[in-house]
């Protein structure tokens, strides 16, 4: 086995493949940081290079937090049955690493978000790492694989149009075949029936 099938398997399962110890001071850290912290290198390589990072310039990573659980939703003050108000148990129609992609690109205007991938959790807060590539480095334009970023406006806003992987995962695109009519060309095309 190379090295980032060794990483892949400690990661896993963290809380078998990583000291506790060690899970438990790291995530004090991290609370400690602010919510972007630009890091030199991927905490996990394995997953880094499997959603697309290269170490070379005009490639950033992120590490952003962003809090757990469900949809905060305010309470109505309305003559109704409590469970109906609608409040708690509500899922939101996105995930949390969707909100940590675009929170990271509103973060970082000039950069565009790659991908990203979940690095921890704690008690409050889910931690992931967004790679981000910036379109207009020279290095970006010349590189055959990525230069697509730079090519054209259609690549801009990438997170915010569920373009990443979480993105496509959370608009339903990874199904295909039986029960998946209705989800191309888009949920909005089809009346949002899809989902």
């Amino acid at each position: 086995m190379g090295l980032h099938k060794h990483v892949g398997e400690a990661w896993k399962n963290p809380k078998e493949g990583i000291p506790s110890r060690y899970r438990i001071d790291r995530m004090a850290t991290w609370r400690k940081e602010p919510v972007f912290k630009r890091i030199e290198k991927p905490t996990r390589i394995d997953a880094a290079r499997r959603v697309g990072y290269k170490a070379k310039q005009g490639v950033v990573i992120v590490r952003t937090r962003v809090r757990r659980g469900g949809l905060r939703k305010g309470k109505i003050h309305m003559k109704r049955k409590p469970s109906k108000a609608g409040i708690k148990k509500i899922t939101m129609g996105k995930s949390i690493q969707r909100i940590a992609e675009e929170r990271s690109a509103t973060r970082y205007p000039n950069l565009e978000v790659l991908n990203s991938y979940w690095v921890g959790e704690d008690g409050k807060n889910k931690f992931y790492e967004v790679i981000m590539i910036d379109p207009e480095h020279p290095v970006i334009k010349a590189d055959k694989n990525m230069g697509w970023v730079s090519s054209g406006s259609s690549h801009r806003g990438r997170a915010f149009r569920g373009k990443t992987g979480a993105g496509k995962r959370g608009r339903g695109l990874l199904n295909k075949g039986k029960g998946a009519e209705k989800l191309r060309p888009s949920l909005k095309a089809n009346k949002n029936r899809g989902k």
